[in-house]
């Protein structure tokens, strides 16, 4: 009889925990971008590893661009907890904080070479996650942020004919991303012009603009640039790396049980590798589909670009942390990063696009 007493009580014990367990919490995370981006592919696939280590307790619900607040207002939305969660890249929000340049879009690589892998090493053991974590109470919001997303390095753009030069360049009206990045392209006499990604296509067959950069092959063949502009520039500096991240209320997050939190620091760990996969693979199909069949042509981009561009970068990043102290910490922080990381890292990876090059042109 006792055993069969204890039996019955562990078996509702296990009820009541299953029962706990699956007392869902639903995170609703609204992206700056429509259901069939290649971020949200990827978001999805974050969302999978959070229900699965939570036991479905956490899932994550992905709403597409505009679905609560215009893509500008999620953050906003976010803090207030009209939403749970949103994303977005982290430079977006430069107008609250100038230091959100230097975690989503660090300009011409922080003037010091960091290219996206770097910048990983960076954030989870150069002191970067930690900075990180303070920039939203700098920014005084009330918000938690997982990075989750490396996307660069992204193409310098797509043009209606071959610049040669600099000086072409500043004749064309150039869609450029928001921010010190688009703010360096002024700063040499491009006319740039920030707008979201689904008015870039509009804008360039009404000649509204001339030439535009939304990021890489993938992405930029879903926008569809390939039916009115057929010259790409792969290389460029404005966004050697480009992050990607979420946002969750607070107060959401804080209700979170512990092994809910880890959950989300684990699936965003591992997104920031799947992602940078993800990438290489859905870039590199891309890029042969439009050359193969779109009559795209690869160009080279002219060096005084490099020149040019990396002045006005080092300029702009220099004027930001003479006015704002923690934009100086960052800054610094990835300077002294860079001084140790980039010697062995540029030389490792110089002899690896050599490798890679030769190889490519092989194929042509």
């Amino acid at each position: 009889m006792f055993k069969v007493k204890y039996l019955a009580a562990g078996a509702t014990a296990l009820a009541l925990m299953a029962s706990t367990a699956m007392a869902e919490k639903v995170l609703r995370i609204q992206s700056v971008l429509p259901s069939t981006a290649d971020e949200v592919t990827m978001l999805n696939e974050f969302g999978k590893d959070v229900a699965a280590l939570t036991g479905g307790s956490l899932t994550i619900e992905v709403l597409p661009a505009g679905a609560v607040v215009g893509p500008r207002d999620i953050m906003d939305a976010v803090d207030a907890g009209l939403v749970e969660g949103g994303f977005a890249w982290t430079h977006y929000w430069g107008g609250k904080h100038v230091a959100a340049n230097l975690f989503g879009a660090p300009v011409a690589g922080a003037g010091v070479g960091l290219d996206n892998i770097a910048f990983l090493s960076w954030f989870q053991y150069g002191g970067g996650k930690e900075l990180y974590d303070r920039l939203w109470d700098e920014m005084g919001v009330n918000v938690k942020g997982f990075m989750l997303q490396p996307v660069g390095p992204e193409a310098l753009g797509w043009f209606p004919k071959p610049i040669e030069s600099m000086d072409d360049f500043r004749q064309m009206r150039f869609r450029a991303p928001p921010g010190m990045v688009g703010a360096a392209y002024a700063d040499i006499g491009v006319p740039a012009v920030a707008m979201g990604g689904g008015d870039i296509l509009p804008a360039l067959e009404k000649g509204t603009i001339d030439a535009a950069e939304w990021c890489c092959p993938k992405p930029d063949s879903v926008f569809g640039f390939q039916k009115v502009l057929k010259h790409y520039y792969l290389q460029g500096l404005h966004q050697v790396v480009v992050n990607a991240d979420m946002y969750v209320n607070r107060d959401f997050y804080d209700g979170l049980s512990d092994l809910e939190k880890k959950a989300l620091e684990v699936a965003a760990n591992a997104s920031l590798s799947k992602s940078l996969s993800y990438r290489i693979f859905e870039n590199g199909k891309a890029l042969k589909d439009l050359t193969d069949n779109h009559g795209v042509i690869l160009e080279d981009t002219p060096a005084d670009y490099f020149t040019e561009y990396m002045a006005a970068a080092n300029n702009a990043l220099q004027a930001a942390a003479d006015e704002n102290a923690f934009f100086a910490e960052v800054w610094q922080s990835q300077k002294d990063f860079a001084d140790t990381v980039v010697p062995f890292w540029a030389g490792a990876q110089a002899s690896n696009a050599g490798l890679g090059k030769a190889h490519a042109d092989t194929l042509k």
